[in-house]
């Protein structure tokens, strides 16, 4: 499954009175959401971009602001924190996704699992998102969710700086992370990514490991002359691929950022004899322009391609779930306080009730599942 939602970069911040509704209503929702879903049922639900954006959308957030992954999310990391559910989470939002592994280390102790290969399935998406998917985002935030029976999933964020657009990232439980490992990526759809994790793209990560044991300056030398063909020049000996456009190739790459190799990182493959693709991303010093450079090589040299579909569709728009409680930018109403507080109130009783009472409610609940909002109220906030 995967869905899409834009969502631009919104300034300004949360007013106390609303932060602190959001915290207990954020509270009482992963309760009831674990009570009825178990703690693996939650991470999936995570996982899930329009799941998540209606989260964001019930407790008051804009439904279409960057901002609501990261207030979201660092709503539900403090919720989990306070209370003990089977489930924790770490990292943040800049700095503190830096303190992921050391945060991690404490979830491993408290539900006795062995750490260190949460630690690298952190270092790894992570990787993925910045390296082997690439359309123009920088990775800014990174929340990884464990539960106690080693169940995880991660929500991380980029931003494009000049476009001023957010891509959200959503993983869960991947059985792989090289052969298209994302439960979802929510964003606005570019026309292409250079995308090395597609399953289009296995003839590209085994040709890949097979040139990475040249040497690096081989490799240099082979992208240096494929930069001068976009200045025109013509090496004495060049193989050109059958039908290839060359510059049209060049400025695909060159759109997507400057590419350099970093030959440390290849002399790092060649000692440790790296042997699949998972080892190479996580090569200390590899970074997207020793990733697009290698790729532009790959392309242009040996005639193998990566995969240049972008992995993102569009969802179900999860906007009526801002009728709950109104927006904090004021659409499509601004917070009704009276209504909030009654609603926290109402699900104080509920956490409180019977399961057969919670049944009740959740058959209440049905009445809306076809209510349609109005397009009008829809707006950019």
């Amino acid at each position: 499954m995967r869905n899409v939602a834009d969502l631009p970069l919104h300034g300004g911040h949360v007013p106390a009175w609303l932060a602190q509704r959001m915290r207990k209503l954020t509270r009482l929702v992963l309760i009831l959401a674990v009570d009825e879903y178990g703690t693996k049922g939650l991470l999936e639900r995570l996982s899930d971009p329009v799941w998540f954006q209606a989260f964001n959308n019930v407790i008051g957030m804009d439904w279409d602001s960057s901002g609501s992954t990261t207030v979201t999310a660092g709503m539900i990391k403090d919720a989990l924190w306070r209370d003990e559910l089977g489930v924790k989470a770490a990292g943040g939002k800049g700095k503190k996704s830096r303190a992921t592994p050391e945060e991690l280390r404490r979830i491993a102790e408290l539900y006795d699992l062995d750490l260190e290969p949460y630690v690298r399935t952190s270092r790894l998406v992570a990787k993925v998102d910045t390296v082997a998917l690439q359309t123009g985002y920088g990775l800014y935030h990174h929340v990884f969710f464990l539960d106690e029976e080693g169940n995880w999933a991660v929500i991380q964020q980029g931003m494009n700086e000049k476009e001023k657009l957010a891509r959200r990232f959503h993983w869960f439980d991947a059985e792989t992370f090289t052969l298209d490992p994302h439960k979802a990526i929510a964003g606005l759809q570019r026309e292409f990514a250079l995308n090395t994790v597609s399953k289009e793209a296995r003839e590209y990560q085994k040709t890949l490991l097979d040139v990475i044991q040249e040497s690096p300056v081989k490799i240099e030398r082979e992208l240096e002359s494929l930069k001068a063909l976009a200045k025109g020049y013509r090496p004495l000996v060049y193989y050109k691929p059958r039908n290839v456009d060359e510059v049209s190739i060049l400025k695909r790459y060159e759109s997507l950022g400057r590419f350099e190799l970093n030959k440390r990182a290849l002399e790092f493959a060649r000692e440790l004899s790296v042997s699949n693709y998972e080892e190479f991303l996580l090569l200390k010093g590899l970074g997207p322009s020793t990733l697009r450079a290698l790729s532009l090589v790959l392309e242009l040299v040996y005639d193998v391609h990566p995969s240049w579909k972008d992995p993102v569709t569009h969802p179900p728009d999860p906007f009526k779930f801002t009728y709950a409680v109104g927006g904090k930018d004021r659409v499509p109403f601004p917070i009704d306080k009276p209504a909030y507080d009654e609603l926290i109130s109402f699900l104080e009783e509920l956490v409180s009730r019977h399961p057969e009472e919670k049944a009740l409610v959740r058959n209440v609940t049905k009445i809306t599942k076809n209510w349609k909002f109005p397009e009008e109220e829809k707006r950019p906030t």
